[in-house]
C-alpha cells in the first residue's frame, strides 16, 4: 500500500530531511564518483535500507568496505585527515584485480606503482621497504595477486588506525544517532483502531 507524504506525520518528514542534509554534509567532499555507484541510494547492494547501512558500518571494517556508501562515507572522513591515500590504493587494487588481460594487467600495474608505491609517489602509502621491493619484483610479471601484500598491509592499517577514528568522529556518530532514530520510531501513521 503506497502513502503519499502527506500521511506522514510532520516529524518523521523533519527528522528524514535533517539525516539527510546531514549525510550530503559529510559526503560533500567525497569525489570517488563511478568508481562506486552513486551516494545516497535508498538500498544498498545487500538489501538494507540507508539508515541500517549506517549502523552496519560499526559492526565491522568488511562492511563498511562492502558498502557504497560506507565507502563513500570513509572516504570523505580521510579527505579530512589528508590520508586518503590508504583507501585511493585499496580500491585501485580492487577494479586492478578485475582486469583481464594482460596488457591491461602491465600497465596498469605500473601506473598503481607509480602512484602508490614507488618512494616519492604522489599517494605514496606507508608501507615497509621489504613490502615496497616485493611489490616492484612483482611487477617483472604482473598478476592480478601483484598487489595482495602491499593491499593487505594497507587496509590492516586502515582497520586499526582510520576506521576507529571514522567510527569516533562526530560526523559518523550525528550520522549514527540520526540512523538509530530513523530506525528506532516508526515514521508510519498509526494503525486504525478496532473499536
Amino acid at each position: 500500500m503506497c502513502r503519499t507524504l502527506a500521511a506522514f506525520p510532520t516529524t518523521c518528514l523533519e527528522r528524514a530531511k535533517e539525516f539527510k542534509t546531514r549525510l550530503g554534509i559529510f559526503l560533500h567532499k567525497s569525489e570517488l564518483g563511478s568508481d562506486t555507484g552513486s551516494v545516497g541510494s535508498k538500498h544498498s547492494k545487500e538489501g538494507r535500507n540507508f539508515p541500517e547501512d549506517v549502523l552496519a558500518w560499526r559492526e565491522s571494517f568488511d562492511l563498511l568496505l562492502s558498502s557504497r556508501n560506507g565507502v563513500a562515507a570513509f572516504h570523505a572522513f580521510l579527505k579530512t585527515e589528508f590520508s586518503e591515500e590508504n583507501l585511493d590504493f585499496w580500491l585501485a587494487c580492487e577494479e586492478f584485480k578485475k582486469l583481464r588481460s594482460a596488457t591491461k594487467l602491465a600497465s596498469r600495474a605500473h601506473r598503481i606503482f607509480e602512484e602508490f608505491i614507488r618512494c616519492e609517489a604522489p599517494k605514496e602509502v606507508n608501507i615497509d621497504h621489504e613490502t615496497r621491493e616485493l611489490t616492484r619484483t612483482n611487477l617483472q610479471a604482473a598478476t592480478a595477486a601483484c598487489f595482495d601484500v602491499a593491499q593487505g598491509k594497507a587496509r590492516a592499517l586502515m582497520e586499526k588506525d582510520s576506521y576507529p577514528r571514522f567510527l569516533k568522529s562526530p560526523a559518523y556518530r550525528d550520522l549514527a544517532a540520526q540512523a538509530s532514530a530513523t530506525t528506532s520510531s516508526p515514521c508510519s501513521p498509526a494503525e486504525p483502531s478496532h473499536t
